[in-house]
């Protein structure tokens, strides 16, 4: 998800939402609270206030930066998104956890779900890694976890996501997952005044069973 469906631009209004403390109800009341996923690097949670700093630092690297739309540009701006994350999510409309080595509290990244089509039948995922972590397994462990409350407990039927072709790395990750790529979209992505093609990847509920391996991420309650 190259384009955040967040505007840093919509003027901010306060979340009626309290900041809930994650793994509180259970993994079907994903609109309340979102639930709390470990593998075996990292932990995926709900998005707090004091993960601002951490995720502005590492989502305005320029290595981070170059194929995503612009960040939020300010500490305030993060914080912001992190009120509307947590309004979109209550809304069952987009979902996004933060990233968290085991053993630390800091996020360093990004996976995100938003429905293209009713009840997340059809739905776009994405993410965002702090550069110092490429190349760890971080990413195919968070994608396992990520995947697997997509297709288990949303219950999406398809997911998408899209990379800009000259994003090597974002598009090597994806076909290692077991993503299927269906198309090129043609100057579909617009990053510092360029139109970059994207490619357009898939994977299917039923190819997600197939494919997943033995390890269960484990939900906690």
């Amino acid at each position: 998800m190259e384009k955040m469906p967040y505007q840093p631009g919509v003027a901010f209004i306060p979340s009626p939402i309290p900041v809930t403390e994650v793994g509180t109800p259970g993994a079907g009341d994903w609109r309340h609270c979102l639930p709390t996923m470990r593998g075996s690097q990292i932990t995926l949670r709900e998005l707090r206030p004091s993960d601002a700093p951490s995720l502005f630092a590492a989502m305005t690297s320029q290595e981070v930066a170059q194929f995503i739309s612009p960040p939020p540009a300010t500490l305030e701006g993060f914080e912001r998104f992190i009120s509307w994350a947590h309004r979109e999510r209550a809304a069952g409309r987009y979902v996004c956890f933060a990233i968290v080595p085991n053993g630390s509290e800091t996020a360093i990244g990004l996976f995100q779900l938003r429905s293209l089509a009713p009840d997340f039948a059809t739905s776009e995922w994405g993410f965002a890694l702090a550069s110092e972590y490429w190349g760890t397994g971080i990413f195919s462990d968070g994608a396992r976890l990520m995947l697997d409350f997509a297709f288990t407990i949303v219950g999406a039927h398809r997911l998408e996501a899209r990379a800009a072709i000259k994003n090597g790395r974002g598009n090597g990750a994806l076909r290692k997952l077991g993503a299927v790529l269906e198309c090129v979209l043609r100057r579909s992505f617009l990053r510092n005044g360029e139109y970059l093609d994207q490619a357009l990847w898939t994977i299917l509920a039923d190819d997600w069973m197939e494919l997943k391996t033995t390890s269960t991420p484990n939900i906690v309650h």
